[in-house]
């Protein structure tokens, strides 16, 4: 879940830094309120992508999403690509949650056939059941 969350966030970088010529050009805002805003939020999924691999990380890029998509509403247009980028998160979590359950769960069986002996060499009806799970 953390590559695919880590990875999300590296492609809203991109995005997200892109609002702020937008803002600029569309809206009118000024330069240096759009370039705070956005570009400190991606400066953060930036910093927040390379440290998926912590709890509190992943719990800050929740926050980064919610304003993501808050401040997404001063841009005409953005909130579409606001809503995807956080559908996409929210996606990456669940998928990237029930991928880590069943690598865990294959883990565990392995670990269990190796303690019962049904390692390579062992029972051929059990390894043509464990190649057909795969």
């Amino acid at each position: 879940m953390r590559v695919v969350c880590a990875v999300i966030l590296a492609f809203e970088v991109i995005v997200i830094g892109l609002f702020i010529p937008v803002a600029i050009s569309l809206e009118g805002m000024d330069p240096l309120l759009a370039s705070g805003l956005w570009g400190g939020m991606a400066a953060a999924a930036l910093v927040l992508a390379g440290l998926q691999k912590y709890r509190w990380a992943h719990y800050a890029a929740w926050v980064l999403q919610a304003a993501f998509l808050f401040t997404s509403f001063l841009v005409s247009g953005a909130m579409l690509i606001a809503v995807v980028f956080v559908s996409l998160w929210v996606t990456g979590v669940v998928m990237g949650s029930r991928t880590d359950e069943m690598k865990a769960a294959h883990q565990a069986r392995a670990e269990a056939g190796a303690a019962d002996g049904d390692g390579p060499g062992g029972d051929p009806a059990s390894s043509a059941r464990s190649r057909q799970t795969r």
